[in-house]
C-alpha cells in the first residue's frame, strides 16, 4: 500500500497524551485494525475504508479528525528532543507546547519548528522552517515554497508568539508570492508582527545523530524511554496497554519521532523497574544498534525493508562502522526533500520491461559533508544494481570518516590548541564517553572516580548498556 493511500491522524508537533492515544486506538480497533504506522511528519497512518471514517470520528471523546485530504499537513517540531538532547539556552519543552496550542487552523504548507542544536528532527524538510535563534524568543524563518526555484530566508527574526499568525498568513497567500520580497511586502500589509532585526545569518553546528532508544537518564531522578520497531508496525494492543501504564504513573506526554519511533519523557525513578518488567512481558527489544536504527524508509514498503536488511547485514558482516551517518530509501527519484545523510533512490522500471522479471536499479546520493542541513545533494552513483550498493555505501562511510579526520587536521593547522590524548572508556552501543576526570555529577559519581572503581551495576547514562559494554580508548581533544 502506498503512503498516499493511508489515512492519517495528526498530532501537532508529534505530541499526544496517553489518554488521547488510547482513545484513538479504541477507535481504530472498532474499525477492525490491529496495527498502526508512524509517519515521517510525526503523524499516525493506517488503512481504512472511506465509509468508516465519519462513524468512527463520532466515537472519539477527543473529537479526533481522520485526515483523508493529502493537501493538509501535520506540524513537525523538536519538542521530542527537548530536555533530553542539547538545546538552545532559552528553549524549554513548554515553549513548543505553548506555540503548538495556538495553531487553530490546519495548514496546507509543511511547517517545522525546530532547535538547530538537535539532530533527531529535520530542520529544513518543511515549506516554512522556524529555527530558534540565539536571541531569546526569536526564530529564523527558512522558506521553501512549492513554486519557488530555491529557498530563501525571511529578512527579519520572528517572535515566538507571532509564529502562528505568520504561518496562517503565508498559508493563505503563498501562491501569490513570487519571491521573498513580494512575500515580505504582502505580509507587512496584512499583519502587525513583533519582528526583530536579523543581525547575522543562521549558523547550524554539525552534530552527530543521537541514539534514541532504550531507557535513559533525564536529570537526577527521571528517565526517558525510546521505542523503535524495525518494521514500523506498532501493535495496537501493546500501545493501548502502554498508554494505560502511562496513565497509571502520571506520565503526561508521548512523542512520535520522524524516524518512525516514539519517546516518552519524565518517567519517575520509582516507575523504572515496573516499566522494565512491562516491556519484558511484551518481549520488547530496546538494544537495536545505531547501524540498524539510523534508517528512514517509506511507510509499509516491504521491498524497502528487505533492502535495508540486506544492506545492514552486509555492513555487519564486514564490520563497517556508520556511527554518525543516517540512511534513507526513497521511491521518489529527484524529490530532494529527504533528511538522511545518504539517500538510496529506487528507479522506476522502463515501461518496455515492466512485463518481464527485470531488476530495479538504484541511485546513491549524499548531502554535502554528509550533513542534511547543508541542503545540497551530491550524486555518487547512478543506475547501479542492488548487489553493488553495499560496496558503494561502505566507500561513502569511509569517505565520511576521512572527511572528519581532514576537518580535524585543518582545525589543528589553524592554530587550535593541541593536547595530549585523554584515556576514557567508551560505550560500544551509543559511543557515550566516561571520563574519570569529570565523573558523572548528575548521577552522584564524583570527579576523579576511576572506571574500575565504579560499581558492577554501573550502566551507560545514555543507552543504559552494562559496564562491560565499555572499552578503554583515547580521546583526542581539539
Amino acid at each position: 500500500m502506498k503512503n498516499d493511500d493511508l489515512h492519517r491522524i495528526f498530532f501537532k508537533g508529534g505530541v499526544t497524551s496517553p489518554g488521547e492515544l488510547m482513545d484513538i486506538i479504541t477507535m481504530l480497533e472498532a474499525a477492525g485494525l490491529n496495527q498502526v504506522y508512524f509517519g515521517s511528519r510525526q503523524d499516525l497512518l493506517f488503512p481504512l475504508q472511506e465509509n468508516d471514517q465519519s462513524q468512527l470520528e463520532k466515537t472519539s471523546k477527543f473529537n479526533t479528525d481522520i485526515i483523508t485530504d493529502r493537501n493538509f499537513q501535520n506540524i513537525v517540531c523538536s519538542y521530542v528532543s527537548a530536555d533530553i538532547f542539547e538545546m538552545t539556552f532559552w528553549l524549554k519543552g513548554s515553549t513548543y507546547l505553548y506555540i503548538l496550542e495556538q495553531f487553530n487552523f490546519q495548514p496546507k504548507l509543511k511547517i517545522n519548528i525546530t532547535d538547530p542544536k538537535q539532530r533527531l528532527v529535520p530542520i529544513f524538510s518543511g515549506n516554512l522552517n522556524f529555527i530558534a535563534s540565539e536571541q531569546e524568543d526569536y526564530w529564523y524563518l527558512h522558506i521553501n515554497l512549492p513554486s519557488w526555484k530555491k529557498p530563501e530566508y525571511y529578512p527579519v527574526l520572528i517572535y515566538s508568539w507571532d509564529i502562528v499568525k505568520i504561518s496562517q498568513a503565508i498559508d493563505t497567500i503563498y501562491e501569490e508570492a513570487i519571491d521573498i520580497d513580494s512575500l515580505f511586502f504582502m505580509l507587512n500589509k496584512r499583519i502587525d508582527a513583533n519582528n526583530k532585526k536579523l543581525d547575522k545569518p543562521l549558523e547550524i553546528p554539525y552534530l552527530t545523530f543521537p541514539y534514541y532508544e532504550g531507557m535513559n537518564r533525564m536529570g537526577l531522578d527521571q528517565y526517558w524511554l525510546g521505542l523503535y520497531w524495525r518494521n514500523n508496525r506498532y501493535d495496537l494492543k501493546f500501545l493501548k496497554e502502554f498508554c494505560g501504564f502511562c496513565l497509571d504513573n502520571s506520565i503526561g506526554k508521548i512523542c512520535i519521532t520522524p524516524w518512525k519511533s516514539f519517546i516518552v519523557k519524565g518517567i519517575k525513578q520509582e516507575c523504572r523497574h515496573e516499566l522494565e518488567r512491562f516491556l519484558g512481558q511484551w518481549g520488547i527489544n530496546v538494544r537495536h544498534s545505531q547501524l540498524e536504527m539510523n534508517w528512514h524508509l517509506p511507510v509499509d514498503d516491504l521491498d524497502a525493508l528487505e533492502l535495508k536488511k540486506f544492506l545492514v547485514n552486509s555492513f555487519d558482516q564486514k564490520d563497517i562502522s556508520t556511527y554518525g551517518l543516517t540512511f534513507g530509501i526513497s521511491n521518489d527519484v529527484g524529490k530532494r526533500s529527504h533528511f538522511s545523510s545518504v539517500i538510496i533512490e529506487k528507479n522506476e522500471l522502463p515501461l518496455i520491461v515492466k512485463a518481464f522479471e527485470a531488476r530495479h536499479t538504484f541511485n546513491v546520493l549524499h548531502f554535502k559533508n554528509f550533513d542534511p542541513n547543508t541542503d545540497e545533494y551530491i550524486s555518487y552513483a547512478q543506475n547501479v544494481d542492488k548487489v553493488e550498493l553495499p560496496v558503494l555505501l561502505m566507500e561513502l562511510s569511509k569517505n565520511y570518516f576521512n572527511l572528519n579526520r581532514e576537518i580535524k587536521i585543518m582545525k589543528e593547522e589553524n592554530g587550535k590548541n593541541q593536547t595530549e590524548p585523554v584515556e576514557v572508556y567508551q560505550c560500544q552501543s551509543c559511543m557515550t564517553i566516561y571520563d574519570q576526570k569529570i565523573g558523572e555529577i548528575k548521577n552522584g559519581i564524583k570527579a576523579g572516580t576511576s572506571f574500575k572503581a565504579l560499581s558492577i551495576q554501573y550502566c551507560c547514562s545514555v543507552c543504559n548498556a552494562p559496564k562491560n559494554n565499555f572499552i578503554k580508548t583515547e580521546l583526542h581533544l581539539d
